[in-house]
């Protein structure tokens, strides 16, 4: 694998749990992305009201709901959190990110967010990605294990 570039993306997803996608297939087998970092937060910060977010990176749309992690999932390679106490007027945010580091995604990606407060906010983020290089059965190979469940 030869690291070809760096690419981030950024934006807002609703936390209504619906999937949103990321795309990033430029048509080619040859190349591939590792995501090396994901953060989220919320898009308002100064509310009375706190936030509890959660959200997931998947490399494909399983049709599924929900924003439980399944680390067993080999569909999974990114997951946060993060809280922010409405009731405290300084930024009090804790945040939760882990990234699979074995993670290499050939097509698009897939987050997927929700407050686990049942509050409707909008959630942003962040994601940086290192782009490869790679011969088109390492890609073949990626591809088979980002859709294999457990």
């Amino acid at each position: 694998m030869k690291k070809i570039g760096e690419y981030t993306t950024r934006g807002t997803v609703t936390s209504d749990d619906s999937t949103n996608r990321i795309i990033l297939f430029d048509g080619r087998f040859d190349t591939a992305y590792k995501v090396v970092e994901f953060k989220i937060g919320p898009n308002e910060v100064t509310g009375s009201t706190g936030v509890n977010l959660s959200a997931k990176l998947m490399t494909f749309d399983n049709g599924l709901t929900g924003t439980n992690w399944n680390w067993e999932n080999n569909g999974e390679i990114g997951w946060a959190l993060f809280a922010l106490d409405g009731n405290d007027p300084r930024f009090t945010g804790d945040a939760f990110n882990l990234i699979d580091p074995d993670n290499l995604v050939v097509e698009d990606l897939f987050i997927r967010a929700a407050d686990q407060q049942g509050n409707d906010v909008k959630c942003n983020y962040f994601i940086k990605m290192e782009k490869y290089d790679i011969s088109e059965w390492q890609g073949a190979l990626s591809m088979v294990r980002n859709r294999s469940q457990a």
